[in-house]
């Protein structure tokens, strides 16, 4: 399979060697920050005292001549590669300040970021920018320092300016322009308060219901074709000119590619899945064909009961006799995922409003009994989208889920507008496949030879409650790509998440006392400084026997970096692809493109995840059959998603731990009930 693959990435040389800077102790508006033990190490030697670096861990310069108190140090740009992406930066902001961009920033990372007028998509109440990041970073694809360019997509800015918004609730605002430079509102200068005609809030999702503009609808097509011309053309009209380039010396030949030798492709044996009756790689046409890997495990008799709202009793009509005579090409359930079930009407629920749903189902299922050696599941027909903007009416989603599964019940919330949907035959089959998961069967697994290996996936995230501040938690897996247990937890601090995060790998350890090494998949949503107590824990307070191996892995959700199959005219490198792009650092392209013939649907465009490997051991991680192996790891659980039929690019040991997430910080209670932690119920 040819592709010809260009990375979003262009090298540079340095414009200058040796540099000589005045830095001062103090900070002053405008300066650009070191921190002493970061970036500026072996700099300071004779310099200060180790004393005086205690008092003074912050040093500040604005790259100009020395004023009176000034340390002046002479720098060698090639050595000091963390103060020279500094001082890059520096440069290529004040170029794009002077008159280039619209509007300026730089983002938590410090990069640049430049924003373009967007004529063309504009309104009579807000301007559309086109949002690029130029990022510098050093010897990670050449050897020395290169500028990685970034479309990040387009944001609104209101045309109405503070001063015209009288009475607003400014509690509202975040990020606000300031004649073409980026202020947060908390923030804002003196300087711009006294001239608040000229400050425009930054259309965020909290102000859009506030100002009558619509949410952005997500974009399901393939955006390969769009972020190519969008990063070509950046390229092209503002960096490829001898103006940038006496800044910034890019070399001539532009964005790095890579050649049929300078990347990998995971081998197409890690695209096969087991099925009940063969062997298969498309579960949307492979599992109607072959059947579940394992059906449902006894006992075998399963019940299914409906809660509804009364108006919606037709559409429970409906739906029961969906799943019992299928729907347009999709079967019946029971031929679909090989289990017969029952309906029991004398279990259903019934409830008059929302006002009454939590109350009505409580009552009905605390002193329910239930007969042995049968499966109950409930089949949740919500009057309330998962997403509702009001926040009490969605909790009412997550509290039915709570209750059921305090109770025991296995459940499945369909929201009613689905179910009169002309295409409900292509929600059935994603429907039914959770269903089955969740009965504890098994759609479908990796056509794989099972070892000792435990693999635990972790996450770490903001919660999006007042409940608590952080929730992490930890699923485990073996080399199969079967389901082996879960917890949740939520916390205040990231001391006590670490502690939660331990407790249980501990636990799953010593279910699996036999295990070779102990492989984590790591997903973070937290702060660098907020995980270090996590980091911690993973690498030095496990005081494990055997290996540790944890493989961080992040979406490209900022679109950060980026490859293009030149060479298709859809752009997106064939799935299994994955490049290095760093120390132990890979691209990896996971979707539906498997080979010449593959026609991926418009959603199936996925983009890259990155990977970052780390161990205990790092000199298991010289070895590239090891190396290839986690990568193929990761690719292959991906393929493990059991909530839909689609290729998904995220592995489910951070999938799952991410769904959960979603949901815990909603529940009403701390701990996730025991039935919980052995079911699937999140799907």
């Amino acid at each position: 399979m040819q592709q010809n693959l260009l990375l979003n990435i262009i090298p540079f040389n340095p414009p200058v060697h040796q540099v000589t800077f005045a830095f001062y102790k103090e900070y002053k508006e405008g300066y650009c920050s070191f921190y002493v033990e970061e970036d500026m190490t072996g700099l300071l030697d004779g310099k200060m005292t180790l004393l005086e670096r205690a008092d003074f861990p912050w040093l500040y310069t604005d790259f100009q001549q020395p004023q009176e108190g000034a340390l002046v140090l002479d720098i060698d740009l090639t050595i000091h590669t963390d103060f020279a992406a500094h001082y890059y930066r520096h440069l290529i902001f004040n170029h794009f300040k002077n008159g280039v961009a619209h509007i300026m920033h730089r983002n938590f990372t410090k990069e640049v970021e430049v924003w373009f007028l967007n004529e063309v998509s504009n309104s009579v109440k807000y301007n559309v920018y086109s949002q690029y990041t130029l990022k510098v970073q050093h010897n990670k694809v050449s050897n020395g320092p290169e500028l990685v360019i970034a479309y990040d997509g387009t944001t609104k800015v209101y045309k109405q300016s503070v001063k015209e918004m009288v009475g607003f609730d400014t509690a509202k605002f975040n990020w606000m322009n300031c004649n073409g430079i980026l202020h947060r509102w908390k923030y804002l200068p003196d300087e711009h308060k006294l001239n608040l005609h000229k400050v425009f809030p930054v259309v965020s999702n909290t102000l859009k219901p506030e100002l009558g503009i619509r949410f952005d609808i997500p974009d399901l097509t393939n955006r390969y074709p769009k972020y190519y011309k969008e990063i070509t053309g950046f390229y092209t009209k503002y960096l490829d000119d001898e103006t940038f380039r006496k800044i910034i010396p890019l070399v001539k030949t532009g964005f790095v590619t890579r050649t049929i030798d300078q990347f990998e492709v995971i081998s197409g044996d890690s695209n096969k899945l087991q099925f009940g009756k063969g062997i298969g790689k498309e579960p949307k046409l492979d599992l109607k064909r072959l059947g579940p890997c394992r059906p449902v495990p006894p006992p075998n008799n399963v019940k299914f009961f409906f809660i509804y709202m009364l108006a919606d009793k037709p559409l429970m009509e409906k739906l029961k006799g969906y799943f019992l005579k299928g729907y347009k090409y999709h079967p019946n359930m029971q031929d679909f995922i090989h289990q017969t079930f029952s309906f029991d009407e004398s279990l259903d629920i019934c409830f008059e409003s929302t006002d009454t749903a939590v109350k009505t189902i409580w009552e009905s299922i605390k002193d329910r009994t239930k007969q042995p050696d049968t499966k109950y599941f409930a089949v949740y027909i919500s009057p309330v989208a998962k997403f509702e903007p009001d926040y009490e009416r969605r909790r009412i989603y997550y509290r039915v889920k709570e209750m059921l599964l305090t109770h025991s019940y296995l459940s499945q919330v369909i929201f009613k507008e689905n179910i009169t949907k002309d295409a409900f035959n292509y929600f059935l089959p994603n429907i039914q496949i959770a269903i089955l998961a969740k009965l504890g069967g098994i759609p479908w697994r990796l056509n794989r030879q099972p070892n000792d290996e435990l693999i635990v996936g972790i996450g770490a995230f903001y919660s999006h409650t007042h409940k608590s501040k952080y929730v992490g938690s930890a699923s485990c897996f073996n080399n199969e790509g079967e389901f082996k247990g879960f917890d949740c937890f939520g916390s205040g601090d990231t001391i006590s998440l670490a502690g939660s995060i331990r407790k249980a790998v501990q636990t799953f350890l010593n279910t699996h006392p036999q295990a070779s090494r102990l492989i984590i998949h790591f997903y973070k949503l937290i702060s660098k400084k907020e995980l270090k107590p996590i980091l911690d824990t993973l690498y030095n307070s496990l005081n494990l026997t055997i290996p540790v191996i944890v493989v961080t892995i992040n979406k490209t959700a900022s679109k950060e970096l980026l490859a293009f199959d030149t060479e298709s005219a859809g752009l997106m490198p064939y799935s299994g692809t994955y490049i290095n792009v760093g120390e132990r650092e890979y691209l990896l392209f996971n979707n539906t493109r498997y080979d010449e013939n593959s026609k991926p649907t418009p959603k199936e465009y996925h983009f890259p995840v990155k990977i970052k490997l780390t161990s205990t051991h790092l000199e298991l991680l010289e070895e590239k059959e090891l190396v290839d192996l986690l990568i193929d790891q990761v690719y292959q659980f991906s393929r493990m998603y059991w909530k839909s039929v689609s290729q998904q690019n995220l592995p489910v040991t951070l999938a799952y731990p991410e769904m959960v997430a979603e949901v815990f910080p909603y529940f009403k209670y701390d701990r996730l009930p025991d039935f919980g932690k052995e079911t699937l119920w999140f799907l």
